[in-house]
């Protein structure tokens, strides 16, 4: 199976597109066809909206809407985890340095005095 780009037929508002497409990408391909298509035609059938141009560009900025809040979300989620590790380091830190201070302080067992 080669993975150069070929030839796939999709159709978004009943308009077919042929669109280059890596056999590897025609599930990720079709996932988003499927999701633009649905958006649009939301859009559309709302009746606020007329003309598939601009339906295609309202559906385009809230797509776009969504996935700057999905990355917001990301480095939110990616922040918080970061101190999350930072934490449990620290903690780990301590509990081993508490660990070689108590291992300092117990006599040694077995010692041999002259």
């Amino acid at each position: 199976m080669s993975d150069a780009p070929r030839p796939v037929s999709v159709n978004i508002m009943d308009k077919e597109y042929l669109v280059a497409c890596a056999d590897s990408e025609r599930e990720s391909l079709f996932k988003a066809v499927e999701y633009l298509n649905r958006q649009m035609k939301e859009l559309r059938d709302s009746g606020k909206i007329i003309g598939a141009e601009r339906i295609a560009v309202l559906a385009a900025l809230n797509i776009a809407n969504e996935f700057q809040e999905y990355k917001r979300q990301k480095e939110g989620y990616t922040s918080n985890i970061g101190a999350s590790l930072k934490r449990i380091q620290s903690k780990i830190a301590g509990a081993i340095m508490k660990g070689r201070q108590m291992d300092m302080t117990e006599p040694m067992q077995g010692r041999l005095d002259a």
